[in-house]
């Protein structure tokens, strides 16, 4: 086995240990109540936003439902911190997602997740910043796949981040307003739903 063919397993074999590593600490980690998250957090002040931040960039790194942790966030801190703490952590995650996938390289990608890196290719070669705001505001392709894929492409770092942050905006204060409204299920709660309804039926 050559040099090559062998750095490409041992890269493909690193990245598959990350994700199966990241996805089972999301499914075996209990989740705790609402009611206890927000006690966390009024004990935790800042520290615990920065915790949030970090939390919600891992999850990002790994194939697992990132919703609900947007719509805890609302819950927890409210409409405007929620959404601040959680665009955070998703462009932190996003981002460490782009790097990776650019240091593994494409062979090492291509073995997690097939064929889906070249229709990202042909995807975001077209206009790079307005192609990036595209599949993130209508999401074509999962938001995890296109994360690592994106940094296979020749878009620029500054470019992929601001397109991730701009694409992201509706969903992210929807999710959020779901989780700040619910629990009294006024205007703004039914306002995040359709939303939501909007940017599903887009993406479909």
């Amino acid at each position: 086995m050559d040099k090559s063919r062998s750095a490409t397993l041992w890269r493909a074999g690193t990245l598959m240990v990350l994700f199966a590593a990241a996805v089972v600490v999301a499914f075996t980690v209990p989740l705790p109540s609402m009611d206890e998250i927000r006690a966390w957090i009024d004990g935790a002040g800042f520290l615990g936003a920065v915790g949030f931040v970090v939390g919600y960039a891992l999850v990002t790194l790994a194939p697992v439902p990132k919703n609900v942790v947007s719509i805890a966030a609302g819950f927890a801190w409210g409409l405007a911190p929620g959404v601040a703490l959680v665009m955070f952590g998703v462009l932190l995650g996003a981002t460490l997602a782009f790097v990776l996938g650019r240091a593994l390289g494409r062979d090492a990608i291509e073995r997690f997740t097939g064929a889906r890196v070249q229709a990202v290719d042909e995807l975001l070669q077209r206009r790079g910043l307005l192609s990036i705001i595209g599949v993130r505001l209508i999401p074509v392709l999962p938001f995890t796949i296109i994360n690592y894929a994106a940094g296979l492409t020749g878009v620029r770092v500054r470019d992929y981040a601001l397109g991730t942050v701009i694409g992201i905006i509706p969903g992210t204060i929807a999710y959020v307003a779901v989780g700040a409204f619910g629990a009294e299920l006024n205007g703004g709660f039914f306002v995040a739903l359709g939303v939501l309804g909007v940017l599903t039926i887009g993406g479909i």
